[in-house]
């Protein structure tokens, strides 16, 4: 097995000492966003460094092992054969990882869901959606929380936004940014017909206070709305919901998750500054990352990705041709494949 490849142990293991060395300075605690920003780098580089440097320990002790091991003992060769297959799958998910060293990857990832053309339908495939990556954010220890949550009119969700909170959050789903098509019998239909439904994608990086995104107030509108909600008691009569509208590029954000007015604001103007910087980034790369130019129509010829469950069940990623036909097991939540197949393709273009 080959310990070099991608990933420079005696490299990440010299920053790793030299960004700890700088966090023990009492002075660097008086840049709050600056220790906040080495203590992540530190955490992105240890949950790489520390298991690569054990996995070299037990390489080299399996060497030893081999040498002494005699042919004729099937059953220590065999389990030296299966530790080694497990050693190679882990350094292979290591340097995968390695992979994601662009300015944003590190950060926490803002996903928007937006139901597509198809009513009901759609409305109800972006909630399958939600739960899709909400289930995905379990499986890796992510937290989820919701900032903006727009119901269907009979069924599912017109729109949502929340935020995944983890390490590489947005370097992993970066992947997932297009439009999804779904094809099924429709539950809503009492003919029982095949119905096939889009929603949208984005997602962003929290870059929050690490990266700073110059915005005038001049340029900003600012609006405040009734929250809407379901009813009952738990409706908020007051205008909390805030919605900021940037006039030279007409980006909207906006929150009405909180009771409180300055929370929204708070929020929405998070929300805004991440999709300026993602506007910003885009055109720079507009040229070498087309898949990341502007967004396509959300209707037929569109999408990224296929989730089909009748007549018969696939999901098919057309960027990258990888597909399975356990579309239940994709559907709650097992979406690697995917992901990491999309992420190798980019790095390798």
């Amino acid at each position: 097995m080959n310990f070099g490849g991608i990933f420079d142990l005696a490299e990440k293991t010299a920053t790793m000492h030299a960004i700890e060395k700088e966090l023990n300075d009492p002075e660097i605690w008086r840049n709050q966003a600056k220790a906040d920003a080495l203590s992540r780098e530190l955490k992105n580089i240890k949950s790489v460094v520390l298991p690569y440097t054990d996995l070299k320990e037990r390489q080299d002790a399996l060497k030893e092992l081999s040498v002494i091991v005699e042919d004729e003992d099937i059953a220590s060769i065999s389990s030296l054969k299966i530790e080694a297959e497990e050693i190679r799958e882990i350094i292979d998910k290591l340097e995968f990882k390695c992979l994601l060293g662009g300015e944003t990857d590190k950060f926490d990832a803002i996903v928007s869901i937006n139901a597509g053309a198809g009513g009901t339908e759609s409305c109800d495939w972006a909630s399958m959606l939600f739960r899709m990556y909400t289930r995905w954010a379990e499986e890796h220890k992510y937290s989820v929380n919701v900032i903006d949550h727009l119901p269907g009119e009979e069924a599912g969700i017109k729109s949502t936004v929340f935020i995944i909170r983890g390490n590489l959050a947005h370097g992993y789903l970066k992947a997932e940014r297009g439009v999804h098509r779904l094809v099924r019998i429709s539950p809503f239909d009492s003919n029982k017909r095949r119905h096939t439904s889009f929603a949208s994608i984005d997602v962003l990086p929290d870059i929050d206070k690490e990266i700073d995104v110059e915005i005038n107030e001049n340029d900003l509108r600012i609006d405040t709305y009734r929250s809407s909600g379901a009813g009952g008691q738990h409706v908020n009569v007051t205008d909390s919901a805030v919605r900021i509208t940037h006039l030279p590029s007409g980006i909207v954000a906006q929150c009405q998750k909180e009771r409180s007015q300055h929370k929204n604001k708070s929020t929405a103007m998070k929300l805004l500054k991440a999709r300026l910087y993602e506007k910003k980034q885009r055109e720079q790369e507009e040229v070498s990352m087309r898949a990341n130019g502007d967004k396509k129509k959300i209707e037929w010829g569109s999408q990224i990705r296929s989730y089909v469950l009748h007549p018969y069940k696939m999901v098919k990623d057309h960027r990258t041709n990888t597909q399975t036909s356990n579309a239940e097991k994709v559907l709650d939540g097992d979406l690697d494949c995917f992901i990491e197949a999309y992420l190798k393709m980019m790095a390798n273009s």
